[in-house]
């Protein structure tokens, strides 16, 4: 089982208010914020999470040379919804609206959007409608 992940970001402000407002709709919120100086690399860096534990974290490291993709669980298909156009009102890009995704099983149910930097972040629901 994973217990967070990270990934640096080309500018940290911009990152920080994009996923405030793009997570919000899955109840993950800025939990923690580590300034620079105070991480291993120097840079500063925030934590998201919900229920108090952050596991969605990034640096200002600068802009990775790949887009890395990330899924995060959303607690129904409203929320899938929400989340994506919550992204897109924070400046995201569109790279597959919310809907069924049989593909990968019956009641899979996504939504993508490109941060600023371009990672594809999802918002995923497995239960039935």
């Amino acid at each position: 089982m994973i217990d967070h992940t990270g990934f640096s970001v080309s500018d940290y402000e911009r990152a920080k208010a994009f996923y405030t407002q793009a997570l919000a709709p899955l109840s993950y919120s800025l939990l923690r914020e580590v300034p620079a100086g105070k991480t291993e690399r120097g840079f500063a860096a925030a934590g998201f999470g919900a229920a108090g534990k952050p596991d969605f974290w990034f640096a200002g490291e600068g802009k990775l040379a790949q887009p890395l993709h990330i899924a995060i669980v959303a607690k129904d298909r409203a929320s899938v919804d929400a989340f994506y156009h919550a992204a897109l009102a924070a400046g995201g890009r569109d790279n597959g609206p919310p809907g069924l995704r049989p593909q990968y099983h019956p009641n899979y149910y996504g939504a993508f959007v490109l941060d600023p930097d371009g990672h594809n972040i999802e918002a995923v629901c497995h239960a039935p409608a």
